[in-house]
């Protein structure tokens, strides 16, 4: 500890590049879940400006030793926690929660210089406790959104079943100086429901390697017009409307709808795509395989009616394609629409295929707002996002001197 904070005399390179963050969150393995993905580029951006990165996190099936050795962070590991009634919901999630193991936790917080919580169940609210008690700064991401699990439990348009969420996590985060939020939509909701820690308005940001780029369709696309989605397979995430929209669409024989990603909602939206001209292909897609996907798709869909910010949305605008965003209340992603054209009414179909069928007609129009958003996309930029977290690191360690 002694060297960084002699570091926050000096010039703000140096005591950056001498920091030791240890990262505690459930889930850091596995890329199945927003929070998960941009934990692990923030990680390694941290790394590559020079910072030494750790982390504590859940898992059972893989030794520490095996994962270190894939890409070289260390890790200590807790096991999954168990809760009866709810382990078959947090399993078709597809996330794991980790045990507040004390001794774990106390190794490893030993070894930083400021602990950044991810998470805001067992293993990051034991984290706090830890840190507090052995005088290590701790800092924390608010990404978890109370939709995010009523929508689980058909709650999710309850304003007071989402306000008691906020409400359990409020003691947790009030007893932390700085916390992250990744869009100014969450952080007027925190302060709307009584938090009062120093709010850090940063976007997760978008990995330099999604850039404008298009591509020839694969053969399997010849001749129809991909329209994409990308995002957990939720109930919240409404790809129902997507496929319902293109239902009933003008285009509905020429369209090929994709949706990326995973999650407990797979089984329901293969059924109810089932009777389209052209079934949806469902599945996961690696980083690159993702952006080549986008390279070759004619326009993105973002039909989510809760989204802490949306950084899918962003990539896939940042790669050149015009987005068609649910106009959502308890959404942040409507912020990046850069026409009105952009938006529809959340959870109407009928105005989403509008939408659709507005720009899969108007070739010329979608390809110049293609590059318009490409450019937009600039300011989300990761290295510009993990510059300010340092900020925000440096700023917790110094308040604790």
């Amino acid at each position: 500890m002694a060297l960084c904070r002699c570091a926050v005399l000096g010039s703000r390179a140096d005591r950056l590049a001498r920091v030791k963050i240890l990262i505690v969150i459930d889930q850091f393995d596995g890329a199945n879940n927003g929070t998960t993905i941009s934990a692990r580029r923030f990680a390694k951006a941290l790394i590559e400006r020079g910072n030494e990165v750790r982390v504590v996190t859940c898992r059972a099936d893989i030794s520490p030793e095996e994962l270190t050795a894939k890409d070289g962070i260390v890790r200590w590991t807790v096991p999954p926690l168990s809760l009866p009634g709810f382990n078959g919901i947090i399993a078709k999630q597809g996330i794991h929660l980790g045990r507040g193991v004390k001794p774990v936790l106390r190794e490893a917080i030993e070894w930083a210089d400021v602990v950044h919580v991810s998470s805001p169940f067992w293993i990051g609210q034991t984290a706090k406790k830890v840190a507090d008690a052995a005088g290590v700064p701790s800092t924390a991401a608010f990404h978890v959104q109370p939709q995010n699990l009523t929508y689980n439990f058909r709650l999710g348009r309850s304003r007071a079943a989402n306000a008691l969420i906020y409400r359990a996590f409020r003691p947790l985060f009030n007893h932390f100086k700085h916390v992250h939020c990744p869009s100014q939509f969450i952080a007027d909701e925190l302060l709307k429901n009584g938090y009062n820690a120093k709010l850090h308005v940063v976007s997760n940001g978008v990995d330099p390697a999604f850039q404008y780029r298009k591509e020839p369709k694969r053969p399997e696309f010849e001749g129809k017009k991909i329209v994409l989605m990308i995002g957990r397979l939720s109930p919240e995430k409404r790809q129902d409307v997507l496929i319902e929209a293109v239902r009933r669409s003008s285009h509905a024989d020429q369209i090929q709808v994709v949706l990326a990603g995973r999650g407990p909602w797979e089984s329901k939206l293969v059924k109810a795509g089932a009777t389209l001209a052209n079934p949806p292909i469902i599945g996961f897609y690696s980083e690159d395989e993702l952006r080549q996907l986008l390279a070759e798709t004619d326009l993105y869909v973002h039909a989510s009616d809760a989204e802490i910010e949306g950084i899918s949305c962003i990539e896939a605008f940042t790669s050149g394609l015009v987005p068609v965003i649910a106009h959502a209340r308890m959404s942040a992603t409507p912020q990046f629409a850069l026409d009105p054209r952009s938006l529809f009414t959340a959870g109407s179909p009928t105005s989403l295929a509008e939408r659709i069928d507005y720009w899969l007609s108007h070739d010329d129009e979608r390809i110049e707002m293609e590059h318009r958003y490409a450019a937009a996309g600039a300011k989300y930029s990761l290295p510009n996002s993990v510059e300010q977290i340092e900020a925000m690191f440096a700023e917790a360690i110094a308040d604790a001197d």
